[in-house]
Order: structure tokens, then sequence, then C-alpha cells
């Protein structure tokens, strides 16, 4: 056991972040604030058009109008910390503020990992049963679908973030990192964390490892179903409907498995902290021009329900 001296929390976090390449922190200010409004911007949008376009009132944009709701959640509970810390020279963040974002951080990518699952589970219907699509996913399923994900987020990460809040800490306060992260939390910690690593794999079995199993037998029926599908014009709109899902899952889960499939060395570490950057902010940027680039619901959505009513307004 690690000296107990001291076991008060401190009032303060440093957050490395990117302090070892100080020339670098200019240019990730400028991107990541682009970044940033892009994707509050993207998302805004379309959350927008699917609520106000009637035609868009389906499960597919009811789980893509909660995904769009949850990535600004995510990015505005990390990004505004990080421009801070980028800015000026001083990195540290307040031990309850430290506290709140590793809380909401953990619950809403728990979340998403859960609601992926549930979106590619609509694709299987709609691609696979597409005569009974409407029994399969009537309204109320998909209301109670989206629930389970943001309860089931929040469950885990009360417990997990609760346990890691109850650790004592001896005075450490340094944190190589840009964000408040629960595993480097722990690794502050002066006591043993045994129970705390159990339930941290625990809850990444149930909350990575299982939806993307979920998420890998759902592409794997759909695949069946396109390929016997005899005609090119009809596995190009089966293909269409499930290869936005279908990019953003491998953009999520690309870099959170490339992220922590690597071996622990230092460089792996820095090379850590960008592929952390990548999914926090980037990410949730692709996503909404993903969709609304590769959709073309969405695109005759947002033609009718902004630019035509723009060119009106203008017009008047």
């Amino acid at each position: 056991m690690k000296g107990t001296a001291n076991v008060s929390s401190p009032e303060v976090f440093i957050l490395l972040g990117f302090s070892a390449r100080p020339s670098l922190e200019p240019i990730l200010f400028a991107a990541v604030s682009v970044f940033y409004v892009v994707s509050i911007v993207g998302n805004v949008v379309i959350i927008l058009v699917s609520c106000v376009d009637v035609h868009l009132h389906t499960p597919m944009y009811f789980f893509l109008t909660n995904l769009s709701l949850l990535d600004i959640c995510f990015t505005t509970s990390i990004v505004p910390q990080l421009l801070v810390n980028l800015w000026g020279p001083q990195k540290t963040i307040s031990y309850r503020g430290c506290v709140v974002q590793f809380y909401i951080s953990h619950w809403l990518g728990a979340t998403e990992c859960v609601l992926l699952a549930v979106m590619s589970y609509d694709r299987y219907a709609a691609i696979c049963r597409p005569l009974h699509y409407a029994v399969i996913m009537p309204p109320q399923l998909c209301l109670g679908l989206a629930l389970a994900s943001w309860l089931g987020g929040l469950t885990t990460s009360m417990v997990g973030s609760t346990l890691t809040m109850l650790l004592p800490l001896c005075g450490n306060n340094c944190i190589d990192h840009f964000f408040c992260e629960m595993p480097l939390i722990m690794q502050l910690a002066c006591v043993d964390t045994s129970l705390n690593e159990v339930e941290m794999y625990l809850a990444s079995f149930i909350f990575v490892v299982l939806p993307l199993g979920l998420i890998l037998v759902s592409y794997g029926h759909i695949a069946q179903t396109v390929l016997k599908i005899k005609s090119a014009e009809g596995q190009r709109k089966a293909f269409n409907t499930c290869s936005s899902h279908g990019a953003v899952v491998s953009l999520f889960y690309g870099s959170i498995i490339f992220m922590y499939l690597q071996p622990a060395k230092s460089n792996s570490h820095e090379q850590g902290k960008f592929i952390a950057l990548f999914y926090t902010v980037v990410t949730p940027m692709l996503n909404p021009l993903i969709y609304t680039l590769r959709n073309r619901d969405v695109k005759a959505a947002l033609r009718h329900n902004f630019l035509e009513n723009c060119c009106v307004f203008a017009g008047k």
C-alpha cells in the first residue's frame, strides 16, 4: 500500500494534457474550437430536422436524434475545459469539476455503446424483416429502448464513478491526460483498487463487449439478407440504409479498441491522448456529417425545411 499520511482529496487536479508539446497547443486550440462548433451546429440541425419533418418520424431518426443529443452533451462535458487548458498556462480543474466530468463522460460513453447496438437492431429489423418492421419496432418499444440506453449508462456511471470518488488520493493530483477519466483517477489512489478494477472490467464487458457483439450479429444477418437480394438496385438501397450507422460504429469502436489495446508504453500513452481526442472531439463532429452527406432523406428534409424556407423568407 502507498503512503497514507494524507488521505484527503486534492482541491484541484492538474491536467497535463498536451503540455509536453507546448508548440502544438495553439494549433490544437484552433482545430478543437472549429470541430466543437461544427459538432454542435451539425447535431442541432439533425435534431431539428428530425423533429420538424414528418417524413423522418421513424424509429431510425428517433434513435439518431438521441445520438445527436448524446454527442452534444458528451463533447460539451470535455471540450470547454480542454480549450481553457490549451489557451493558457494553467492546466487545472477543480476537484468538483473533475468529479462532474468523469461522472458525465462515463455515463454518456456507456450510453452511446448501448444506443449504437439498439440502432443496429433497428437496421436489422428494417432490412431483414421489412414486412413486420412496424410491428417489431413500435413507438413504445423505441422509447423504452432509448430510455434503457440512457438509464443503463447512468447506472454504471453512478456505481463505477462513486466507487472511484471514494478512493483516498493522498494528495496525488496530477492526471496525465486532457480530461478526468475514471481509470486515471484510480491510478492516483493510495489504497488497493482491486474492487474498482473488477467493477470496471465487468462494466466494460456489459457496456462495450456485449453491445459490440450484438452489432456484429445484427450486421451478419444484414449481410446475409443483402446478398440474397437479386437486383443490384435492391442491394444498393439496403446498403445505403445501414451504411451511415456502420460508419459511425466503425469510427467509435475503432478508436476505442485501438486506444485500449495499445501496449503500456509512454509513447503509446501519448498516442492514446490523440486517439481520445479523436473520439471525444472529431467523432461527434463526423456523425452528423455522415448522416447528412450519405442519407438522401435527411438531405431532402434539409432542402425542404431549411433552404427553401430561407429562400422564401429572403424573398419577402
